[in-house]
């Protein structure tokens, strides 16, 4: 029986020109993050099953690919449980497994501590259109920045890199999860169902207000608490300076030092940013991790109708390694999304170098096979992209495939030089 030669099912094969765009987006985004002090890590694909599943990475720890114990660890006649059968799996996001590095190395790492990561990532998730289950992720973080300035430099570094890539027109949608719990904190929501109103108010893009009402409703929350809720978001939508309408209504119900550190962010990066996106207060912007605990943003792209990356600030998840917090933030870009939209809008790499392809006729004698790859050899010095190939019989046709590939110069050498 013949092999199957498809990719697992969710996972795809990459195919030379789709591979040539990533390179490009690859070394864009490295090359403009290493601007902004960024340094490249790498961790492994896999981690403790522990870790994964220690109720930080939300709805994602359903999707964890496991890794059966090995050898004589591996003992499935007495194995009463899951846990007996299982110690690691493949990793479902960046956040987690930065984490535990930064707890491993911290004292071998400088402080504040920037950080970028880009590798695969394995979810269980059903595949659709730009989703896969074995993606790439690209991650930046500050660790160890109390303040403010960590999202500052997370969002601007970001856009930056968009800009780079030639994005333009987007936006960033900035909240905090501490305004999100004082907004029901006011309405009268009690603090333990705070995450599962969150839940519901997350589907606001797809459900309206109307549906969210209903949903919580169904849920049993008393409807005095619900109509104060939902008019929050009614008169955010009314208004035209809609944090400070926000602000208002809390008054009593939110810090006043972060009400200030939450208007310094936007009003930072509003100063300093180009016209080529916008920044967006956004109270109904949820972003599902539970391990956020203040500034929360997300990028909405036009030509996706959806976001393409999101991140903040999760001051407490290095304590869960270390027994000691460590403040911390991060913003991650969707790169597959990235790559998609490229890929559809006909997107061409830039080409720095110039390309020449030497095509050798089968027969030439090695005396003048080895002139020809000197002479490729020579010019690949100064920078030039030089393919040395065998002449097929249908050259007009190898000459139009290499053309399509960027190839803007032949040479080509026969047997019979004559010829």
């Amino acid at each position: 029986m013949a092999l199957n030669k498809k990719p697992v099912h969710g996972m795809k094969d990459i195919l030379p020109n789709e591979m040539k765009i990533r390179d490009y987006v690859i070394r864009v985004i490295k090359e403009t993050y290493g601007k902004f002090g960024f340094t490249s890590i790498e961790t492994p694909c896999m981690e403790d099953i522990e870790n994964l599943s220690s109720k930080q990475g939300g709805e994602n720890e359903k999707l964890i690919y496991k890794i059966l114990k090995r050898g004589e660890q591996l003992d499935l006649q007495s194995a009463q449980s899951e846990a007996d059968v299982v110690d690691y799996g493949m990793r479902y996001d960046l956040t987690v497994p930065l984490v535990r590095y930064y707890s491993n190395h911290a004292n071998d790492l400088p402080s504040p501590f920037k950080a970028l990561q880009m590798g695969n990532v394995w979810r269980a998730d059903r595949p659709q259109k730009g989703r896969y289950r074995q993606f790439m992720q690209c991650d930046i973080d500050i660790l160890g920045e109390a303040s403010n300035l960590a999202e500052i430099e997370l969002i601007l570094a970001t856009t930056t890199t968009l800009g780079n890539l030639g994005f333009q027109n987007f936006e960033i949608r900035i909240n905090d999860r501490r305004i999100l719990k004082a907004m029901a904190a006011y309405s009268g929501f009690a603090e333990a169902d705070f995450d599962s109103v969150f839940i519901i108010l997350d589907k606001m893009d797809k459900i309206g207000l109307d549906g969210v009402a209903r949903e919580l409703e169904a849920c049993g929350y008393q409807k005095e608490n619900i109509d104060k809720y939902l008019a929050l978001f009614r008169g955010f939508q009314e208004t035209d300076e809609s944090l400070a309408f926000i602000e208002e209504k809390l008054s009593g119900f939110l810090d006043e030092e972060v009400q200030t550190s939450f208007r310094e962010i936007i009003d930072s990066v509003t100063a300093t940013k180009g016209d080529f996106f916008k920044l967006v207060f956004d109270p109904t912007l949820v972003r599902g991790m539970s391990y956020y605990t203040g500034t929360i943003f997300e990028i909405a792209m036009p030509e996706l109708g959806a976001s393409c990356g999101g991140g903040g600030r999760y001051d407490k998840m290095v304590g869960r390694f270390t027994g000691k917090d460590v403040p911390a933030c991060g913003f991650s870009i969707g790169f597959e999304r990235i790559i998609l939209i490229l890929m559809e809008s006909g997107f061409q790499v830039p080409s720095q170098n110039r390309k020449i392809a030497y095509l050798v006729e089968k027969g030439v004698a090695k005396e003048a096979l080895c002139d020809v790859i000197r002479e490729a050899q020579e010019t690949r010095k100064d920078g030039t992209q030089v393919l040395v190939a065998r002449m097929n019989k249908n050259k007009k046709f190898q000459k139009e495939q290499l053309i399509a590939e960027g190839y803007e110069e032949f040479r080509e050498f026969y047997k019979n030089p004559l010829k």
